[in-house]
């Protein structure tokens, strides 16, 4: 049984009067802070077929987030929420049903076979259920943290939400059967920055970098690649601001994009629009790896600061671009042609400073490997005193921005600034990490690195799946552990990264040998990855390496733009002496006053809550 529609008269009237709740709930909920320039700031696509949108608004004074759903031709009843890495099992979910004659929501959430049960401690507070033209919208809020153990914990990084359409009436929560669900995941930060927009400058110029008449593959995971090139004799501009344009009707499969510039000693790269990981791809793409821009779902513009801008163009500039989208089509549409790119506002008005990009964490190296079997095994990287102390200005550097990266096993990345062996505060975190979505975030407060600083980044990967090590490098099935922050005044300094030394993981190796009863190869023509491959992963060799990446010598890369190290001595060098740590913020539980009791809120649909 489908839930009744009113006719066009009183839906239009239902919608006035919907429209006019919502401002002065929103007003009153949002009294205190900063009022947006709209009520729903952020706004996203749910799912391929633009039955589910979602938009929400953040008060940081008040610590909750309000979610306006919007379903598109309901039937039974739609499912919400929130699970670690995107599951319906183990998610925390609101859910709207109609049993064929009342309609209810309620707070619930899924255990790990799936099974859905109301949750005892209500925390998501309806304000609103309404038909409108539109659809059925439905108005809700809930806390950060609740403290409810069957609640998610709503964080500054990655949130996998998780929805699906309910087909048929139910009796009961428990009455839905989940293997017949056909959910649906979607990834954003929920949780923007409140940070005010700088103003643009008024010579402003755009530049639109797009793929043109792309037809998306069919199938789930696609990575496309598309050549540009700037005019020649472009001048030196800066870049202040950019933002995506993505083809109308393809909101919900363009999941994020990126432009990068070419290596300027490159006069020509060849036409190429095809997946990047074609065998008709250039050999020459793989030397675009300087970021200009990124953007991911649901991000807006982002702007850089007023006293800041990123240069590209005149001499020593590459003219050659590359433009790389991920399409998320998990229904595996056909034929659906897209051009979707990023517009980059630039201007001739030099700003301040020159915006720069450096790289922190691993270097790309097979002898940062992760054994097989492991769910939360972690590398780390250091930055450390000796490079910042030589290449820094003595004033600092400014971070403002941060683009986490890994590959396929990656969950978890965190980079932290210490200083005199403390570590002093966060850069950028991400618990619930995932490699297929990556953008630029902008940070909630400019991070000052001042000469003799280190910078720790630590990346957790799970790698379940696999049955050998997986090593560090540039294939996907390699790993990765990168931080690229975006600072200012920009500086000599463009890769600041470690690895283990070499000869101490040849002493792993010959230990792995000497206590196993199976030969490990440790034969100087055998490569770092075919010495992992032949390591027999027992316990002690488990250990004995995540001890050997804990206390060896580092083999440091404190780079220059040209890959040329900054003079000294960079190989052993001492681990930095971290004396204290920051550890991770323990939620503090807020007094709940008039808690809902543990039942669902019975609504009419077309009509106030009931």
């Amino acid at each position: 049984m489908q839930v009744p529609s009113p006719n066009a008269r009183e839906a239009a009237s239902m919608y006035g009067t919907a429209v006019a709740i919502f401002l002065v709930i929103l007003v009153a909920a949002l009294q205190g802070s900063v009022p947006p320039k709209t009520l729903f700031p952020y706004h996203i696509p749910l799912d391929p077929e633009g039955a589910l949108e979602l938009s929400w608004n953040v008060s940081y004074i008040q610590k909750n987030i309000h979610f306006l759903l919007l379903v598109h031709g309901l039937q039974a009843g739609v499912l919400f929420g929130m699970s670690d890495r995107g599951e319906l099992e183990g998610a925390d979910l609101v859910v709207l049903w109609t049993d064929g004659d009342r309609a209810y929501f309620g707070d619930a959430w899924s255990d790990n076979k799936g099974q859905i049960h109301l949750d005892t401690q209500q925390d998501y507070q309806l304000l609103q259920v309404q038909r409108t033209p539109g659809g059925l919208t439905l108005l809700f809020k809930r806390p950060f943290v609740t403290c409810d153990p069957k609640d998610y914990v709503i964080e500054d990084g990655t949130v996998h939400l998780v929805f699906a359409i309910l087909e048929e009436p139910l009796r009961s929560l428990e009455d839905i059967n989940t293997a017949r669900l056909k959910p649906g995941l979607q990834r954003v930060q929920l949780l923007k920055p409140n940070i005010s927009t700088p103003a643009l400058p008024p010579d402003i110029l755009t530049m639109d970098v797009r793929a043109p008449n792309v037809v998306i593959p069919g199938v789930e995971t696609t990575y496309w690649c598309y050549i540009t090139e700037l005019p020649k004799g472009f001048p030196r501009h800066h870049i202040v601001m950019y933002e995506p344009i993505v083809t109308e009707g393809n909101e919900a499969l363009v999941h994020h994009m990126e432009i990068f510039q070419c290596a300027a000693e490159l006069d020509r790269v060849p036409s190429f629009s095809g997946p990047c990981d074609s065998k008709m791809k250039p050999d020459r793409l793989n030397f675009c790896r300087h970021v200009l821009a990124a953007w991911a779902l649901g991000a807006k513009a982002f702007y850089y600061p007023e006293e800041a801008g990123l240069a590209f163009g005149g001499p020593g500039s590459s003219r050659f671009l590359r433009l790389e989208v991920h399409y998320h089509n998990p229904l595996k549409i056909r034929d659906r042609r897209d051009s979707s790119g990023i517009r980059l506002y630039y201007t001739a008005m030099m700003r301040r400073f020159d915006a720069g990009i450096m790289e922190l964490g691993l270097v790309y190296t097979p002898v940062m490997a992760i054994p097989p079997q492991e769910t939360s095994f972690i590398l780390t990287g250091y930055c450390t005193d000796k490079c910042t102390q030589l290449a820094l200005p003595p004033t600092g550097i400014h971070i403002f921005a941060s683009q986490l990266h890994t590959h396929l096993t990656g969950r978890k990345v965190v980079t932290v600034l210490a200083r005199d062996g403390q570590e002093k505060e966060v850069v950028n975190r991400d618990n619930h990490y995932s490699p297929h979505f990556q953008e630029i975030r902008m940070l909630k407060k400019i991070i000052t690195v001042h000469p003799g600083d280190v910078l720790i980044t630590s990346c957790t990967y799970n790698t379940q799946d696999r049955k050998l090590a997986t090593v560090g490098g540039f294939g996907i099935l390699e790993e990765m552990c990168v931080n690229y922050v975006h600072y200012y005044p920009q500086t000599q300094l463009e890769l600041c990264k470690s690895a283990v030394d070499p000869g101490f993981l040849q002493k792993y190796f010959h230990l792995a040998n000497r206590f196993n009863s199976e030969e490990v190869c440790t034969c100087p023509q055998a490569s770092v990855p075919e010495q992992f491959a032949s390591v027999p992963w027992n316990s002690f060799n488990r250990d004995v390496l995540r001890a050997l990446y804990a206390f060896a010598p580092l083999s440091m890369h404190c780079n220059k733009s040209s890959a040329v190290r900054f003079p000294g001595e960079w190989e052993l060098q001492p681990l930095p002496k971290i004396v204290t740590k920051l550890e991770e913020p323990v939620p503090q539980c807020p007094v709940i006053q008039g808690q809902q009791p543990a039942a669902p809120i019975e609504v009419s649909i077309g009509g106030n809550r009931g």
